[in-house]
């Protein structure tokens, strides 16, 4: 594998997603909507945007138009939580410091550059809908994936059973930024009930040093 490299920020941030885990619907609504996080000449754009964007993939004027951007520096990238979370980006090593070790329930990631990319793999948190858009004989295409959904009664079920029990339930996926370079169907596999990451898949990226709180129970999703 060859993950993106975690700073010190980045593992503090993750001891703070970690040490909190996912109950149920324990997301806090409302606390971050409509965001864009963009690069364009070796500048990163954080932005805060209508609804009506979404459907004009990499117009950056538009953004910069319509939207309420900033310029950021890459280690000042809030990664605590996000609704709703797009990002348009040209390379994987970009990808990987905007998106890594992130925590964000619905998020779209648009290809604004050319293929092929690199591959990395992507660590997310709480995942719960996936969009990708990527070019296909010209234009970006759209796919779609639902991760888990909180009115899965069967998921909601297991849940509550998990969270009386005192037992945390934490989701993570792992992306293969690979997927962008073939036009084809989006797939996801899932493994349940995981009480000890490392034993389960050792060549996770940094699963010795993040999966290993007591009281835990994981649910691993590689999407690809």
């Amino acid at each position: 594998m060859n993950p993106v490299k975690m700073t010190v920020a980045q593992k503090h941030h993750l001891f703070f997603i970690g040490f909190f885990g996912f109950c149920v619907d324990c997301f806090v609504q409302g606390q971050k909507n409509n965001t864009l996080i963009f690069t364009k000449e070796n500048t990163i754009r954080n932005c805060t945007c209508p609804d009506d964007i979404g459907d004009n993939d990499c117009d950056y004027s538009l953004a910069n138009l319509i939207c309420n951007c900033k310029t950021v520096l890459p280690n000042s990238i809030d990664k605590t939580y996000y609704n709703n979370l797009t990002i348009w980006f040209t390379d994987t090593t970009m990808l990987g410091i905007l998106l890594n070790f992130t925590a964000v329930q619905n998020l779209k990631l648009s290809l604004c550059g050319s293929v092929p990319l690199s591959t990395e793999y992507l660590t997310i948190w709480g995942l719960r809908r996936l969009q990708i858009k990527r070019d296909h004989n010209g234009q970006l295409q759209q796919q779609s994936l639902t991760i888990f959904s909180s009115y899965d009664n069967n998921m909601q079920d297991k849940l509550k059973v998990q969270c009386k029990g005192r037992q945390i339930i934490t989701y993570i996926s792992v992306l293969y930024t690979s997927l962008f370079n073939s036009y084809s169907p989006l797939k996801s596999y899932s493994v349940e009930n995981i009480s000890n990451v490392t034993d389960h898949f050792p060549s996770l990226p940094y699963s010795d040093n993040l999966f290993t709180t007591n009281n835990r129970r994981y649910v691993i999703t590689f999407i690809y």
